[in-house]
């Protein structure tokens, strides 16, 4: 059986640095808040992503979990199936899992980045969900070899979770439309991009787009900017170029990057028009609306990141977009 359809759905993302004895109350809160969903990651030197889902499933009762993103090349497939239909089948209907390339330079510097990238994520996605299905899976791939695995028949999930690529480039765009059942959207997420990655994607079936903001809500539009920022400072590195290039101010932007000695006047420098647009940050309404036009160009699922000192205590103003 497949996961049910998601409507619209609005989460949270788990602070990859959040204090260990905060995790757990951060989840419990954003379920009493009415949250859809918490999200966590997995970047290098912080945190499994795993077991990070697991305890937060085990705690909590009704938000979804999602995974943004497990990289292919830590895990090997088979393995990485049965970690994720143990999920499924302990908490169903409540996983949801994004593999994808992770950042070059964090694979590269353990060993672990492919020399084509877009072949190992196609073969990657296609065994993953083979195998969560129950199927015996052969397969003789440029990377993914399997020969004759499958899950053993009190391992397979009743719900099989969605498997979401997490990818920017167009041609990664293009992998995850054709094998995948979603995109994660890394932060920041406009209605442009969304509308650029769709027409990459170019998806036959229906597919969810998961999008990723930095998140700020105030009852003064000015606070809610200025904290804002700091959660934008890496946007003008080249990594990005695929977020803002659709954007009307994207050479501006690159511009102002290019005149900084760092990240930090970046973000100072930057106006708070800009701001507004790459994250989801203002007033309750204002903040509403974002989340309006990211549902109309084709985001099925939100995700807000906090940012300022307090994580647990942001959710309550993010909250206030929650209903809308």
């Amino acid at each position: 059986m497949r996961s049910p359809a998601t409507d619209r759905t609005v989460g949270v993302l788990l602070p990859r640095d959040l204090p260990a004895d905060r995790i757990l109350p951060y989840a419990h809160r954003a379920e009493e808040l009415g949250f859809d969903a918490v999200w966590v990651v997995e970047d290098l030197g912080f945190r499994g992503g795993i077991a990070q889902a697991a305890a937060v499933l085990a705690s909590t009762d009704r938000v979804r979990v999602g995974i943004g993103l497990l990289p292919a090349g830590a895990r090997n497939v088979a393995f990485a199936a049965m970690e994720v239909a143990t999920l499924a089948q302990l908490f169903p209907g409540r996983v949801v899992v994004a593999v994808g390339h992770c950042m070059p330079h964090w694979m590269r510097s353990v060993g672990q980045w492919p020399k084509s990238p877009l072949t190992f994520l196609r073969e990657y996605v296609d065994a993953l969900r083979a195998l969560l299905r129950g199927e015996l899976t052969q397969r003789h791939g440029q990377y993914v070899h399997l020969d004759g695995v499958k899950l053993d028949p009190s391992a397979l999930p009743g719900i099989v979770p969605d498997i979401l690529a997490g990818v920017r480039g167009p041609k990664s765009l293009a992998v995850s439309g054709e094998v995948a059942d979603g995109t994660v959207l890394a932060e920041p997420v406009t209605p442009e991009y969304v509308r650029a990655a769709l027409g990459h994607i170019a998806a036959g079936r229906p597919h969810r787009v998961v999008a990723y903001n930095i998140a700020s809500v105030d009852a003064d539009r000015r606070t809610a900017l200025a904290a804002a920022r700091p959660g934008l400072e890496w946007i003008g590195e080249p990594d990005w170029h695929a977020h803002i290039a659709p954007l009307p101010f994207a050479g501006e932007l690159v511009e102002l990057r290019a005149g900084c000695v760092s990240r930090e006047e970046f973000v100072r420098r930057m106006p708070d028009a800009w701001v507004a647009r790459l994250a989801v940050a203002g007033t309750p309404e204002e903040a509403r609306a974002r989340l309006g036009g990211l549902r109309t160009a084709g985001v099925t699922d939100t995700v807000l990141a906090p940012v300022g000192p307090d994580p647990v205590k942001a959710l309550e103003s993010l909250a206030t977009v929650l209903g809308a």
